[in-house]
Order: C-alpha cells, then sequence, then structure tokens
C-alpha cells in the first residue's frame, strides 16, 4: 500500500511516519504532499528521497484536487500530520475511510476550525483541563469530525506552558501515530485478501 503525506509545517510527524515504514515490506510511503513553499516538510521528503507534491489552493479546492497526480503516484491512502486546509469533498469521495488526521488534543473537544498547534494547548491550559492527549481520527467534510480511531493521554501539571504540554503531544504523536497507521493498514489489506 502506497500512502500520500498531507503536511504544512515542519514536518516531525512525517519524518517519524517516513522512517516507521521505511524497511516495510507491504507499506510505503509514495509521496508527501505540501500546501507551504518552504515548509520543513519539503526538506524531510528530500533527505528521505521522498517525491513532494506542492499544491496550490484554487486547484487543490475548484480543480481536481490534484487526484490525478495521486493516482499516478499509486496512492491507496492519505495521513495528514499537521496539514492546516480542509480537505475537499472531491479528494473524500475518492478516499473514502482512506483519509486520517491527528489532532493535538481529546476530540471532540478542542475542535473544529482555527483549532491547532499551539491554539489548542493554549485553549486545554486555559480551561484548567488536567488531561490532554492526542486524536487520531478518519476525515470527513468537517474540521477534526470523523470516527475516532485511537485517542493517547497526558497530564497537564499545574503550571504548564504551551511550550511543555506541546513537548508531551509530540512524543506521543510520534510514538502513536505511524504505529496506528500500520494497524489501520494492515487491518485493511488483511480484509481485501
Amino acid at each position: 500500500m502506497n500512502i500520500a503525506i498531507f503536511a504544512s509545517g515542519a514536518g516531525s510527524n512525517a519524518k517519524k511516519i517516513i522512517q516507521h515504514f521505511e524497511q516495510h515490506n507491504t507499506i510505503h510511503v509514495a509521496l508527501v504532499v505540501c500546501n507551504k513553499p518552504g515548509a520543513g516538510v519539503l526538506e524531510v521528503a528530500k533527505e528521505e528521497n521522498i517525491p513532494a507534491l506542492l499544491i496550490e489552493k484554487e486547484r487543490f479546492f475548484s480543480g481536481d484536487a490534484y487526484l490525478d497526480v495521486l493516482k499516478e503516484a499509486k496512492v491507496d491512502f492519505i495521513v495528514l500530520a499537521g496539514f492546516l486546509w480542509k480537505v475537499p469533498a472531491t479528494l473524500i469521495d475518492a478516499y473514502p475511510d482512506k483519509i486520517v488526521n491527528i489532532h493535538p488534543a481529546l476530540l471532540p473537544k478542542y475542535g473544529g476550525k482555527g483549532m491547532y498547534g499551539a491554539l489548542v494547548h493554549k485553549a486545554v491550559i486555559a480551561a484548567g483541563e488536567k488531561e490532554s492527549g492526542i486524536t487520531i481520527h478518519y476525515v470527513d467534510g468537517h474540521y477534526d469530525n470523523g470516527d475516532i480511531i485511537q485517542q493517547a493521554t497526558c497530564t497537564v501539571e499545574a503550571g504548564e506552558t504551551e511550550a511543555s504540554l506541546a513537548q508531551k503531544i509530540h512524543a506521543l504523536e510520534h510514538e502513536v501515530y505511524p504505529a496506528t497507521i500500520e494497524k489501520l493498514l494492515m487491518e485493511i489489506m488483511a480484509n481485501n485478501s
């Protein structure tokens, strides 16, 4: 199975996913898709020898959503790893239950439009939460709304800062996301055989 990783930022999750599948017999990262020129994830793709596609808004939302490029790369599954654009219906329809996202909080709390990165951690701390974590979920037509696949938690300590909480969340993401993707894809392959 071929994965496309969609990312907008530094690419730390993308890098962990790529490294997780480097030696895998049946799962391969075929493409990195990015919407920001100069984003760190493009450098990650280059370092890891993965083809990268820089996309632009008009074609993504009003055109073919780059479906032809994804088909050409034989992409079977899409992983969002810090991708900040909403996924258009064209793509969701072409990949039903084959697009997953990771969110840096325990959905349904602290999700939705505009809730990403430090903004999420700030809201969690401001609300006095004792626990935060990550949510891995399927992508549907709404922000942070699809069926939840897995959640993992961490404590929010007294005096926690956005930066310290972000570190805990990143550690969880790096540990849990690649393994969860592998488990999902192995189940899909088992069901298709």
